[in-house]
C-alpha cells in the first residue's frame, strides 16, 4: 500500500513540460530569467546538488513538503510563503527532471514542476543550472501561468510582484549554493 500523497487533484493546466523545451504556451504569460552564478564545474556541482535537493526553494525563504528529499518525476511538493493567515500554500507535481551527466564539459540538469489544485496560479515553472563551455555557471527560471480563480486575477500587480520577488530568491539562492555557502 502505498503512502497518501501531500496534494490531490491532477495537475491543471495546458502545456504540461514544455518549460523544458522553452516552447511555452500561446497567452500562458510565460517570461524567462537568466543569471550568473558562478565558475567551474565543481560550483555547477553544487549548485545542481542544491536544486535537486529542494534547496533552492528553501533557501528562498519557501517552506517546503515533498514526497521525496530528491526531486523525481511524479514528485508532489507543497511550498509555501508567507506567515500565518497570510501564508499560501502552492501543491505541484515534478513533469520532468535532467539530471547533470559524469565528466565536465558543457551541460544543464533541471526539473519543472506544474500546478495542482489549490495552487494560486494554473501553469508550470522550471529551473535549470547549466555548465557552459567557458566555464560559467547559469541559473534559468523559466515560469508561465495564469490565475487560478478571480481572487488572484484581482490581485494581478501584488501576484507579479511576488513572482519577481520569489524569482531573485532563487537566484541568490543559487549563488550561495554555487558558492558552497551553509
Amino acid at each position: 500500500m502505498s503512502a497518501p500523497r501531500i496534494a490531490g487533484g491532477e495537475l491543471n493546466y495546458e502545456g504540461v513540460g514544455t518549460t523544458e523545451s522553452g516552447l511555452l504556451p500561446e497567452g500562458s504569460g510565460g517570461e524567462v530569467t537568466q543569471a550568473y552564478v558562478g565558475d567551474g564545474e565543481a560550483a555547477y556541482r553544487r549548485a545542481v546538488q542544491g536544486m535537486l535537493t529542494w534547496q533552492l526553494q528553501k533557501r528562498a525563504g519557501l517552506s517546503v513538503r515533498a514526497e521525496s528529499d530528491v526531486v523525481l518525476p511524479g514528485t508532489r511538493v507543497v511550498s509555501g510563503f508567507g506567515v500565518g493567515p497570510f501564508r499560501i500554500n502552492a501543491p505541484c507535481e515534478v513533469v520532468w527532471v535532467r539530471r547533470p551527466v559524469p565528466g565536465g564539459g558543457p551541460q544543464s540538469a533541471g526539473f519543472g514542476y506544474g500546478t495542482l489544485p489549490g495552487h494560486p496560479v494554473r501553469g508550470e515553472e522550471a529551473f535549470e543550472i547549466s555548465l557552459d563551455e567557458n566555464g560559467l555557471v547559469l541559473i534559468k527560471v523559466t515560469a508561465f501561468g495564469v490565475p487560478a480563480n478571480w481572487f488572484y486575477a484581482a490581485g494581478g500587480a501584488v501576484t507579479a510582484r511576488a513572482r519577481r520577488l520569489v524569482t531573485s530568491r532563487y537566484l541568490r539562492s543559487a549563488q550561495e549554493l554555487a558558492a558552497g555557502v551553509n
